[in-house]
């Protein structure tokens, strides 16, 4: 049997850890390669460890077709669907999955609305009845996805809170590859990672080459900064805060109030001064 490995596919997902390929290999040498690979015409679409181990070492196995497949966006969508569900995924690469699956719905989606037609380009409604096999042939082979059109979407997708899904946007837009590396590693937290990213870049590399508790380090140091009042900053800068509106305003009712307090002190002081010298003349 011809099997095609596409290396863009059995990139597509994270790779095993050397411990989870190790166990992986243990299983099947043990009991066999029990689940069928998928493939796509040649193409292998799901069970890449699985088919080189038994590649390796000589060991059978069985392969299903899924003719639902017609296009390489199905191939992903399905791949993305089949990890999320695996409880063996960590958060951090499920929210990941979740985030292309959003990408490639709404590409989808653009596409479809940019070829479909104007409503003035319709045929009149009699002439564009489809026939009933006609309606069968151009149904599509993969029911169309539902989008993820918020993050509350993306979480649900994805099994994590929206608070998770934002420091996982945080870490691929800003975070190091180093950092990344550390995260996929298990060295630092999902929450960790996403206060590191915050830092300079050149930080952020430093720190995940020093280890595990320089990390902690900067992780703490990115979130001390950013409890930092914002007066604080400002005074580093040798500047003065602006005063809002209502800070003037109650500054201003001080200092009518202590004017006040001030003007009723120096008349109760003349009022003692006299009482003293009459005192004093009698």
């Amino acid at each position: 049997m011809q099997i095609t490995v596409n290396p863009e596919l059995k990139a597509y997902i994270d790779p095993l850890t050397p411990d989870e390929h190790d166990a992986l290999e243990r299983s099947l040498l043990a009991e066999g390669c029990r689940d069928a690979l998928v493939l796509w015409g040649d193409v292998l679409v799901d069970g890449h460890n699985r088919y080189g181990i038994c590649q390796k070492h000589g060991l059978p196995f069985e392969t299903v077709q899924n003719p639902r497949f017609q296009s390489m966006e199905d191939v992903h969508l399905w791949m993305i669907d089949q990890h999320l569900g695996r409880r063996s995924v960590s958060d951090f690469q499920r929210g990941v999955l979740a985030l292309r699956k959003r990408e490639i719905i709404a590409d989808r989606r653009t596409r479809l609305l940019a070829s479909s037609p104007a409503p003035q380009d319709l045929p009149p409604e009699a002439d564009a009845m489809p026939s009933p096999a006609s309606v069968d042939a151009a149904a599509p082979a993969v029911p169309e996805a539902r989008p993820l059109n918020s993050r509350e979407d993306i979480a649900k997708a994805a099994r994590l809170s929206s608070g998770q899904v934002v420091m996982i946007e945080k870490i691929q837009k800003q975070a190091a590859p180093e950092v990344v590396e550390a995260l996929k590693a298990g060295t630092i937290s999902l929450n960790a990672a996403a206060a590191v990213a915050g830092l300079p870049e050149e930080e952020q590399k430093a720190a995940a080459l020093a280890g595990k508790d320089e990390l902690k380090l900067a992780a703490k140091r990115a979130r001390d900064a950013k409890k930092k009042p914002q007066a604080e900053a400002v005074e580093a800068d040798g500047e003065e805060a602006p005063a809002s509106t209502d800070e003037l305003q109650t500054l201003r009712a001080k200092v009518t109030e202590l004017q006040a307090e001030n003007t009723a002190l120096r008349l109760r002081v003349s009022d003692l001064q006299a009482q003293l010298e009459e005192a004093t003349s009698a």
